[in-house]
């Protein structure tokens, strides 16, 4: 026995000291482990323990156990300081899952961590576990079955830390930068994951939609009075305005947009719970009207608990009304479970990737006027009822530095800047690019609706700001906010509106509200009060 545990002692105490130091290089760091609660030092070490003698269990070689947890822990530190630098949030429990999203959808993530080094690491894994089995005799082998002892107990011992240590440590905030400095790495992967399992997502009586979907319309001329307007509501990919940002930008950029944005009834800044990706996050605010605290620790992937149950929504609420619900999304269905998900928030028809030929891409991926004249032809169709069509595009989605920069757009675009482009310009070039189909894609939804039976209202906003670390290094991070503006084919009737500041989940309320709770429809709603989180 006393062997075995010397074999286990020292690659157990190494490994132990090196995930210390490994956490030491998150960016942002965690706070020392002599400044964090003993509870939360007390959850790091139960968690080296159970790791290391579950890991040691199965593989029957201590050393290479060490090697393999120490290497997982360096593929989440790397994660996690990846994601700080582009979305400004660390590597949460909820991340896991994206390791396996990035097996079926790569180029939405391989290449922010390099497509080399990962072929490199791929690689170095498959000659590390190779030489480990070959020059590493097992326990088995050498002590028979005396290792079990041991290793069950290390086991035994971290489970009674990490539950202990849990039991005491401070709550997660849900403010992830916050959490993970205060608890740091492992307590913070622990403490979101534990209050994950423990969550109950909303109540339909949570929704601000839940009395309109509930409870149908009253029949009746009052409805039958005025047509009902078709509606289109766009979430822009990655849609902010950069000019205020950026003084190199003319003012020329973003014509369209200017121009509607000067009609519009209703327009301002749009609070968005998302930077750089994580679209769902502000997606799901506007369709549902909640807040990102009304779902607790689901609010990271609200999609995981909609694609089991769904909720009332802006979809539902005008289904309830007799409209036709489309959503349209040129891009896989399956991705983020919008093909289970958008069913259950109330829309009938969801149009993907497979309505869209390869031809009609504009870079990596299919361009807006694509789905502009997608929209337009749903709109001209022989259904009869009022049609709502959620859009959600995806022509300026990164990673933007797999494209090279056109010289031509790019001098138009940024006429100060000098060709070869410098390295802080290049990517944002290619999205300046993109960003200007997204301002002809505004101008071939309005004149698709002015041509459109019925009045109609074109509602716009984007999703969140672009990842463009090399430009934020130069020029500052922008505010993270991205407008918004709701326009009516009879804005013309209308003085130019005092810009209006929103959050997500008040912005599909505004719309409904635009839609149908004006003479003579009356269909008012309130949003949804803001909701207190908790673990």
């Amino acid at each position: 026995m006393q062997s075995v545990t010397l074999a286990l002692m020292a690659p157990f105490l190494i490994g132990l000291v090196a995930s210390a130091l490994l956490e030491a290089g998150l960016r942002p760091r965690p706070a020392p482990f002599h400044r964090r609660s003993p509870a939360s030092v007390a959850v790091h070490i139960g968690s080296w323990c159970l790791l290391f003698a579950l890991f040691t269990l199965v593989l029957q070689r201590p050393w290479f156990a060490l090697v393999f947890v120490l290497s997982l822990t360096l593929v989440v530190v790397q994660s996690s300081n990846t994601k700080s630098s582009t979305l400004k949030e660390p590597f949460i429990c909820h991340d896991f899952e994206y390791f396996w999203d990035a097996i079926l959808h790569p180029r939405l993530y391989v290449p922010f961590f390099g497509i080399g080094l990962a072929v490199a690491a791929s690689s170095a894994g498959a000659l590390a576990i190779g030489g480990f089995f070959y020059f590493e005799p097992s326990l088995a082998g050498r002590f028979g079955a005396a290792y079990i002892g041991p290793l069950a107990g290390c086991a035994a011992l971290g489970a009674l830390l990490v539950a202990v240590g849990l039991g005491k440590s401070p709550r997660a905030t849900f403010e992830p930068a916050a959490d993970l400095h205060r608890l740091g790495l492992f307590t913070s992967l622990w403490r979101y994951g534990v209050a994950l399992y423990r969550s109950t997502p909303p109540k339909a009586s949570d929704s601000p939609f839940e009395p309109l979907t509930a409870q149908a319309p009253t029949p009746g001329a009052r409805l039958q009075a005025t047509p009902l307007p078709h509606v289109v509501l766009v979430q822009s990919e990655s849609f902010f305005d950069p000019r205020p940002w950026c003084d190199d930008i003319p003012q020329s950029a973003l014509a369209h947009f200017d121009e509607t944005r000067a009609q519009a009834v209703q327009k301002g800044a749009l609070e968005v719970p998302a930077w750089g990706a994580n679209t769902v996050r502000t997606e799901c605010a506007v369709l549902t009207g909640l807040a990102p605290g009304a779902w607790g620790a689901r609010q990271f992937n609200p999609y995981h608990t909609l694609a089991r149950q769904g909720l009332p929504s802006l979809a539902s609420a005008f289904q309830a009304r007799g409209y036709r619900t489309v959503c349209v999304h040129p891009y896989n269905a399956r991705f983020y479970k919008r093909d289970r998900v958008m069913p259950n928030l109330g829309f009938e028809t969801f149009i993907d990737i497979d309505d869209f030929p390869a031809e009609l891409r504009h870079g990596q991926y299919t361009s807006d006027l694509a789905v502009a004249r997608k929209v337009g032809r749903l709109l001209e169709d022989d259904d009869n009822r009022p049609l709502f069509v959620f859009v959600i595009t995806m022509e300026n989605h990164g990673p933007l530095h797999l494209e090279a920069p056109d010289q031509a757009s790019a001098s138009a675009l940024l006429p100060s800047a000098h060709w070869p482009l410098p390295r802080h310009l290049r990517d944002l070039a290619v999205y300046l690019k993109h960003l200007g189909e997204a301002d002809r894609m505004i101008d071939a939804l309005k004149r698709s609706l002015t041509g459109a039976s019925r009045p109609g209202l074109l509602a716009f906003y984007g999703d969140h700001v672009p990842i463009l670390p090399e430009a934020y290094a130069h020029y500052g991070d922008p505010d993270g906010q991205t407008p918004y503006m709701i326009w009516s084919t009879e804005s013309e009737d209308h003085g130019e509106a005092t810009p209006e500041a929103l959050k997500a989940q008040t912005l599909g309320v505004a719309l409904f509200n635009r839609a149908l709770g004006g003479e003579p429809h009356g269909e008012w709603i309130k949003a949804a009060p803001e909701p207190q989180e908790q673990e």
